[in-house]
Parts: C-alpha cells; sequence; structure tokens
C-alpha cells in the first residue's frame, strides 16, 4: 500500500483544478461536465455495490442511477501525491436519503491516477483509525 502525507497540497495545480471541476460537477448533478474531465475508458468504482465499472456510459447510468435512490455530497478536504505516482483526495462525504435523512457522514481518501489530463482510474478507500 503507498504512502501518502495529506498535510501538504503538493499536487500540481492542474490536475487539482481538474478533481475540483468533477466534484463541482457532481455535486451539481452535472454528469455531462464531470465526465469531460475521464478518459473515455476510465475506470471507476461501484460504491454502491461493490467492483468496479468502465466507460463513460457505465459512469453516467451509475451516477443516474444513484441519484435516484441516494442524494450524495463529497467536499475535497486536502490533495496529495503518494508513492505511486496516484492523487489522493481527502474527502468529506455525506450520503442523506431522497427525504435528507443522513445515512453516512464520514471522510474517505479517493484515490486518481490521471493522465493526459484526464482521469483515468479512481478507487475509495476507507480510512483506518487506529485501535489504541
Amino acid at each position: 500500500m503507498s504512502t501518502v502525507t495529506l498535510a501538504i497540497d503538493d499536487v500540481d495545480s492542474s490536475c487539482r483544478e481538474l478533481l475540483q471541476k468533477a466534484y463541482d460537477a457532481f455535486n451539481a448533478r452535472d454528469v455531462d461536465t464531470a465526465l469531460t474531465c475521464m478518459d473515455s475508458d476510465v475506470d471507476w468504482p461501484n460504491g454502491m455495490e461493490g467492483g468496479y465499472i468502465y466507460g463513460h456510459k457505465a459512469v453516467h447510468d451509475y451516477w443516474i442511477r444513484q441519484w435516484h435512490m441516494i442524494d450524495p455530497h463529497v467536499e475535497p478536504l486536502r490533495f496529495a501525491n503518494d508513492d505511486e505516482g496516484n492523487i489522493v483526495v481527502e474527502v468529506h462525504q455525506v450520503v442523506c436519503d431522497l427525504q435528507g435523512n443522513i445515512i453516512a457522514d464520514e471522510t474517505v481518501h479517493h484515490v486518481y491516477l490521471v493522465m493526459q489530463g484526464l482521469i483515468k482510474r479512481m478507487e475509495i478507500r476507507k480510512l483506518v483509525t487506529p485501535v489504541i
């Protein structure tokens, strides 16, 4: 597993802007703008059922389906590079049901591979709380 220090924002500004654009579009439910940030063959995690989906159409359909069941909001807190060439974004995510009740309120890491100015792959990593 890669190591990362999220205290320092050492991510290239163009990558940070690309990812921020994708987060803003997702939160605005603007799937078409979000897809402009992704490679046409993007590998994207299916956070609801597990596994991965591939490509723009699959991401589009997944998000539309997701938004009919839940109301997620993701806010990037910090950006950092890991030692494997990925960008790790610490994200505060709040997921509500369609009546506004909070289902989940947590901080996670989104790990991106950005190639040629587009998101090629994303994965979700839950933060591990140390046992004292």
